[in-house]
């Protein structure tokens, strides 16, 4: 018998609303360029956006029954974060799935394998962040661990940590430091305001970037 756990602590749904208002960039560069998924897991429609609890789930490659388990018991808001050895090579999950994820009110899907029917993904809006598209099926077969710390695109990520995830990728936010990164990606946006206006005021980018010390140590000479 395989006993497995479903439970574990998800964060302050305010605090993850909040966290939601940052982009996937400003938050991987706030927290120190820290909690970057590879670059290969996109969504399937760049307008795709999520944020929301990580309810994770170990998948064997080409085999998706431990998905739909997770889907059973994950609950409104969750992001179902699916390690299955990244595998390009079969499409885990597709509109009819999606459908019953948007029953229950989940908040999307980031996965290591392939997805498929992105046609009608675009069409229902679910966002769903893959490493690959791929049309080939799945198999029903090996049982696994849910709710439990996975690998995937480079990272350790533990159920109940923050996935963020837009056009241009996914990033995870560690559980604990969520309300520090949350005042990290503030100070951050604030800056970049600072330096976009000082740009419309007519400045240049190497006097607002204070770049001429910087080249002249470097030995760089510009005639």
């Amino acid at each position: 018998m395989i006993r497995v756990n479903t439970a574990f602590d998800r964060p302050d749904p305010d605090l993850v609303k909040q966290l939601s208002a940052y982009s996937a960039a400003t938050i991987h560069e706030a927290q120190g360029r820290l909690g970057a998924l590879d670059s290969t897991i996109k969504p399937v429609d760049p307008a795709m956006s999520l944020c929301g609890p990580a309810f994770t789930v170990r998948c064997a490659p080409r085999d998706n029954i431990m998905l739909q388990v997770a889907i059973a018991h994950a609950r409104p808001g969750d992001v179902i974060t699916v390690s299955a050895g990244a595998y390009a090579e079969a499409g885990s999950f597709g509109d009819v799935l999606a459908n019953a994820c948007v029953a229950k009110g989940l908040g999307g899907l980031v996965t290591d394998t392939g997805v498929r029917d992105t046609r009608e993904l675009r069409e229902l809006g679910f966002p769903v962040f893959s490493y690959s598209v791929c049309m080939k099926g799945t198999v029903k077969e090996t049982v696994g661990p849910m709710a439990e710390p996975v690998l995937i695109g480079g990272e350790i990520i533990r159920p109940g940590d923050v996935v963020r995830a837009d056009a241009d990728g996914v990033v995870v936010v560690r559980h604990e430091d969520l309300a520090d990164v949350i005042a990290k990606c503030q100070e951050r946006v604030e800056a970049e305001d600072a330096f976009i206006a000082a740009y419309r005021s007519g400045k240049s980018v190497m006097e607002v970037c204070g770049l001429e010390p910087v080249l002249k140590a470097k030995g760089l000479v510009i005639d």
